[in-house]
C-alpha cells in the first residue's frame, strides 16, 4: 500500500473501521500479536494517541488475542473513532502512549480545596469538548466542583460550556424561550407554547433534549411528528419562516460540554443546583435567548421537593442571567403529578396535538399550563398591554391559530420518518382498594415507561387513567401499559405489581362510601 510516512519514522498500522457502538467513547483495538507495536508499552496508560500527519485523536485502547478482529497490521477503530478521525479505512497511522491533558492538574487541585481560575476552567472544557477526558476523569471534575463552587466559577463556567459549541445569533432584538428543569413525567408544554407564541409572532427557536433517564424528552415527542434532526442553517429556515422551531439541540451543537457533562451525572445521581444552572444557561446563551422563562416543578417526588429549594435556584437562575444580559423569569408550578394523559413519545404527542385541535377529552392539565407559560412569554412582547398575555394565548389557542402554526412548524422541519403507532401490547394496572388517590409516584412511572421500551420504542409508555383527587375502587384500572415487545411488557408489569407509583387513601372517601 502507498501512503505518506510519518517523519519521525515511527511504527504504523492500518485503520481497520471495527462495528462497535461505543457510545460517546473514541475506542481503539490492537491485536495483542501486533507486528508493529509491542501491546506491553501500553501498560499503565488508559489512553492512546493516533496521529496522521496534522490530525491526532485520543482514544481507550483494548488489546484483543482475537486476530478476526483486528489483524496483526491493523488498529480498529470504533464507530465513534472512526466517525471522528475522518480518515479512510487503510490509511497509516502512528499510535503511541497519550499524556493526560494538562487541565487535570486544575482538576486534581480542585478536589484539594481549591479554586478554579476562569482560564482553567476553559482549559477543562475544550478538552471534554474533543474527547481528551475519560469518564473517570469527568466524574472527577463533577464531584470536586460539586463539593464547592463559587459564584465566579459558575459564571466561568456557564461562559465556557457555551462558547464551546454553536452560537446563534438572530435578526430580531427580543428572543424569547422557556425551559422546564425536568423530572415530571408527560410535562410536554414547550410543544403547545412554541406554536402559541410564534403565531402572535414573537421569534422562539426552542432547542430541546432528547431524553436520559427519562420515558421521553421534547425531541423525542416532537419526532414522532417531524424531523428534529435539523441542521444550523434548516433551522434558521424554518425560524425565518414560521417565528419559531421544535428541533434536538444536541444536533446543532449547542453547549456540546452540557450533554457529555449529563451523561456522566446521571449515573452519579450528581444534579446540583450549580451545575444545574450553567447546564440550562450556557445552552440558552448559545441559543441566543434575550428573554427566558424557567419552570420549576415542586413537589414530593419532583426535582425540588419545597418552596425553600425554589426560592434558592431561582436567586442562582437571576444571578447568572442578569450577568449575562439575559432578562430571566422564574416560575414554580405544581410537580405532584405527571402533566398530561400519557407518558411516552407518541401519547404525550397524542395530548399536545389533542390540546392544540381543542378537542373533547383533551388534558385540561396541560391545556392551563401551557397557557400559563406562554402567557409569561407573550408579556415581553412591548406591543401587548401589560396583564393580557392570558387572554391572548387563549385566543390563539382557540380560534385554532396555534395548531395551523404548528403544522407549519411540523411541515417546515418535514417527516421524521419513526415509527409512530402506538404500542398495541397492554396491560391494565388496577387500583388495589377502594379511596381516593392522595399520590402518584412522578420517578416510579418515569421507570416503568422506559422499562416498557420508551423512548426507543416511541409508541411505549404508560395511558394515565386516574390523577390526584380521583375516586377509584378496586380492581378499576389506575393506568395501561403500552409496549412493542412482549417481554418488555412483562418486565414493566412485573415492576408495576411490586410497585404500582399510586397511593390510595380510604380515609378520604365521604362517609356513606368508606368501607365498614
Amino acid at each position: 500500500m502507498t501512503d505518506n510516512i510519518n517523519s519521525n519514522s515511527r511504527p504504523q498500522l492500518e485503520i481497520r473501521r471495527v462495528s462497535l457502538d461505543t457510545g460517546r467513547e473514541n475506542v481503539v483495538v490492537i491485536s495483542r500479536h501486533s507486528n508493529a507495536l509491542r501491546p506491553d508499552i501500553f501498560r499503565g496508560f488508559s489512553r492512546v494517541e493516533l496521529r496522521r500527519g496534522s490530525k491526532v485523536l485520543l482514544a481507550t485502547l483494548l488489546i484483543t488475542d482475537e486476530d478476526a478482529l483486528v489483524g496483526t497490521d491493523e488498529i480498529g477503530l470504533s464507530e465513534p473513532a472512526f466517525r471522528r478521525f475522518a480518515e479512510p479505512a487503510g490509511s497509516l497511522v502512528t499510535v503511541s502512549p497519550a499524556a493526560s491533558p494538562e487541565s487535570l492538574d486544575a482538576v486534581r487541585n480542585k478536589i484539594q480545596g481549591r479554586i478554579f481560575k476562569p482560564v482553567e476552567i476553559e482549559s477543562i472544557i475544550s478538552d471534554i469538548v474533543h474527547y481528551r477526558y475519560s469518564d473517570m476523569e469527568i466524574a472527577a471534575f463533577l464531584i470536586g466542583s460539586a463539593s464547592f463552587m463559587t459564584s465566579g466559577e459558575l459564571l466561568a463556567l456557564v461562559d465556557a460550556m457555551a462558547k464551546a459549541g454553536t452560537r446563534l445569533k438572530w435578526p430580531e432584538p427580543i428572543i424569547v424561550d422557556k425551559h422546564c428543569i425536568g423530572g415530571i413525567p408527560g410535562n410536554r408544554t414547550s410543544m403547545v407554547v412554541v406554536p402559541i407564541v410564534a403565531a402572535h409572532g414573537l421569534t422562539i427557536p426552542k432547542t430541546s433534549s432528547r431524553a436520559i433517564t427519562s420515558p421521553a424528552g421534547t425531541a423525542d415527542t416532537m419526532e414522532v411528528l417531524a424531523r428534529v434532526d435539523v441542521s444550523v442553517e434548516e433551522m434558521k429556515r424554518v425560524v425565518a419562516a414560521c417565528r419559531g422551531c421544535l428541533v434536538w439541540g444536541g444536533h446543532v451543537n449547542l453547549s456540546p460540554a452540557d450533554d457529555i457533562l449529563i451523561s456522566v451525572e446521571r449515573p452519579l445521581s450528581l444534579d446540583t443546583r450549580e451545575q444545574m444552572v450553567a447546564s440550562i444557561m450556557s445552552k440558552k446563551l448559545a441559543a441566543g435567548s434575550t428573554h427566558l422563562l424557567i419552570d420549576l416543578p415542586v413537589g414530593p417526588n419532583a426535582k425540588l421537593a419545597n418552596a425553600n429549594e425554589a426560592m434558592q435556584l431561582r436567586k442562582l437562575f437571576e444571578f447568572v442571567g442578569d450577568h449575562f444580559g439575559v432578562e430571566v423569569e422564574v416560575i414554580t408550578t405544581d410537580g405532584r403529578q405527571p402533566i398530561g394523559n400519557g407518558i411516552g413519545p407518541v401519547l404525550e404527542a397524542d395530548d399536545v396535538m389533542a390540546v392544540l385541535s381543542n378537542a373533547p377529552g383533551a388534558p385540561a392539565d396541560l391545556r392551563e399550563k401551557s397557557l400559563r407559560l406562554a402567557a409569561h412569554l407573550l408579556e415581553y412582547d412591548p406591543q401587548l398591554r401589560g396583564g393580557s398575555g392570558y387572554a391572548r394565548a387563549r385566543e390563539l389557542l382557540d380560534s385554532g391559530a396555534a395548531l395551523k402554526k404548528m403544522q407549519e412548524i411540523i411541515d417546515a422541519q418535514g417527516p421524521s420518518g419513526c415509527r409512530n403507532d402506538l404500542g398495541k401490547l397492554t396491560f391494565d394496572i388496577l387500583a388495589a382498594d377502594d379511596g381516593v388517590i392522595a399520590e402518584i409516584d412522578c420517578l416510579q412511572l418515569n421507570r416503568l415507561a422506559r422499562t416498557a421500551g420508551a423512548p426507543i420504542d416511541k409508541g411505549a409508555g404508560i395511558k394515565l387513567l386516574r390523577k390526584i383527587g380521583d375516586r377509584v375502587e378496586r380492581g378499576q384500572p389506575l393506568y395501561r401499559i403500552h409496549a412493542y415487545d412482549q417481554s418488555e411488557l412483562d418486565l414493566a408489569v412485573a415492576a408495576a405489581r411490586r410497585n404500582s407509583g399510586y397511593a390510595v387513601d380510604g380515609e378520604h372517601l365521604p362517609a356513606s362510601e368508606a368501607t365498614p
